[in-house]
């Protein structure tokens, strides 16, 4: 799983076009998909707008390439290597 590391300011994200929510900072894209960032956990997910299922292991997701690249994003987990 990926998740925002800890000692990073989540306001940050909003350069990356996400935006602050109740809990979460959200980013949409034009597929109906939009990813999700827990305010509490920092944990990443992408979500189908239309039946609000987790869709994809982000560790391989381009959504999140300029996060990772940034040096905004860390493993955890079980497959964390």
């Amino acid at each position: 799983m990926l998740k925002i590391k800890d000692g990073i300011d989540l306001k940050e994200l909003e350069k990356f076009g996400f935006q602050e929510y109740n809990d979460c900072y959200s980013r949409l894209y034009k597929t109906d998909t939009s990813t999700i960032i827990n305010k509490t956990t920092r944990e990443i997910r992408d979500i189908d707008i239309d039946s609000f299922l987790t869709i994809v292991d982000l560790g391989e997701s381009k959504r999140v390439n300029d996060l990772i690249k940034a040096d905004l994003v860390e493993k955890v987990g079980e497959d964390k290597e």
